[in-house]
C-alpha cells in the first residue's frame, strides 16, 4: 500500500494572546513554545491540515477501510448490506477531508458515528458530521462528562514518555466539548444498537480515558483499538506515524491517567486473541502472534504502573 510523504504540518500556536505562525510544529518548538508558563490561555489554536497528509487506509480486512489524518485514523465498518459505521472523527479541520473520502466510498451517509473516546484527536469533526449526516453519535457513559460540556480531561503529564508530541501536550485542547442531543449512550462490552453494528462487540477498555471502548469481530477476530495502544510510538507521531514499521506500544502517556486500568485494558483485549489490528495510531498489524505480543505490552505498562 502506497503512503504519502511525509511532511509536517504548519502549525499556528498562541503564546499568552500573541500568536505565533511557525512552518512546522517542530519549529514552533524552536520559537520556544514548551518554555511557555503554560495556562488556560496558552493553547493549540488551530493546525492547518494539507492534503498531502491525509491518506486512505484502503481495505485494512474485510470491511473494514479508513482514512489516516496526519497522525490519527478513523475507520469505516461496512456491513453486509452494504451500510456502515463511522469509527471516530478526527482532529480539527478535518470534517471535510473525512465527508469527501465518505462520498468516494459510499453511497448513502453512515448509520452513526461511534466514538472510542472523547480526546481532541479523535472526536474534533463529531459535531460537523453528524449534523451533516442527520446520525447518532454514540459514546461510552463514562465518557459523557467529556462531550456533553461538563468537565475537562485532566491536564497532560508532557514529561511523560518524552517526544515531541509529549513536549507539545500542555497545548492540546482537552475540552470539553458539547455534542448536544446527537449523543447517545453506549454500554461497555455489549452493543445496545445491535441493528447498528450488530457483528461487533463493543469492549470497555478503560485507562487512557475512563470510558474509552474498543471494538471487536470475532468471525476474523479482527480489533478496532482507539487508543488502549497504539502501532507506532504515541510519543513521537510527528516523527513515526508513517515511517516507523508497525509494531505494539501502550497508549498516549502523556494523556493517560490510569496504566493500572489501562494494562487490564491490553489484557482483555489480548484475552479476545486479535489477528488483525486497526489502530487509532500507526499502522494496521496483522499475525497470529499479536494477542502473545499484546500480552507482554500488557505486562511492561503494569510495570510503568
Amino acid at each position: 500500500m502506497s503512503q504519502a510523504k511525509y511532511t509536517e504540518a504548519p502549525a499556528v500556536v498562541r503564546r499568552s494572546r500573541n500568536w505565533i505562525i511557525a512552518p512546522t510544529l517542530a519549529d514552533a518548538v524552536g520559537k520556544g513554545i514548551p518554555k511557555l508558563k503554560l495556562t488556560s490561555e496558552t493553547q493549540m489554536a488551530a493546525v492547518s491540515i494539507p492534503e498531502s497528509l491525509v491518506a486512505p487506509l484502503e481495505q485494512i480486512t474485510d470491511g473494514i477501510s479508513g482514512l489516516r489524518i496526519v497522525f490519527v485514523n478513523v475507520f469505516a465498518l461496512t456491513h453486509a448490506d452494504g451500510s456502515w459505521t463511522m469509527i471516530d472523527a478526527g482532529l480539527p479541520l478535518s470534517a471535510s477531508f473525512i465527508s469527501s473520502w465518505a462520498e468516494k466510498h459510499f453511497s448513502a451517509p453512515p448509520r452513526a458515528l461511534v466514538l472510542t473516546h472523547g480526546h481532541f484527536d479523535h472526536v474534533s469533526a463529531a459535531k460537523e458530521l453528524a449534523d451533516k449526516w442527520s446520525i447518532p453519535i454514540f459514546a461510552h457513559p463514562q465518557e459523557f462528562p467529556f462531550l456533553n460540556g461538563e468537565r475537562e480531561y485532566p491536564p497532560p503529564d508532557f514529561s511523560a514518555g518524552g517526544g515531541l508530541m509529549s513536549l507539545l501536550s500542555p497545548l492540546y485542547p482537552r475540552g470539553p466539548i458539547q455534542l448536544g442531543e446527537r449523543l447517545q449512550q453506549l454500554d461497555g462490552d455489549s452493543d445496545p444498537s445491535t441493528h447498528l453494528i450488530s457483528e461487533w462487540t463493543i469492549v470497555h477498555t478503560p485507562g487512557h480515558t475512563p470510558g474509552h471502548v474498543s471494538l471487536f469481530r470475532s468471525s476474523d477476530r479482527a480489533l478496532v483499538a482507539g487508543d488502549a495502544f497504539c502501532t507506532t510510538k504515541p510519543e513521537s507521531f510527528f516523527d513515526a506515524a508513517i515511517s516507523q514499521p508497525a509494531e505494539l506500544h501502550g497508549p498516549p502517556a502523556y494523556f493517560t491517567p490510569d496504566w493500572i486500568s489501562s494494562a487490564a485494558s491490553i489484557e482483555k483485549l489480548a484475552d479476545l486473541n486479535p489477528t488483525v489490528i486497526a489502530p487509532g495510531h500507526g499502522k494496521s498489524l496483522a499475525g497470529e502472534d499479536v494477542a502473545q505480543r499484546l500480552h507482554q505490552l500488557a505486562a511492561q505498562c503494569r510495570k510503568a504502573a
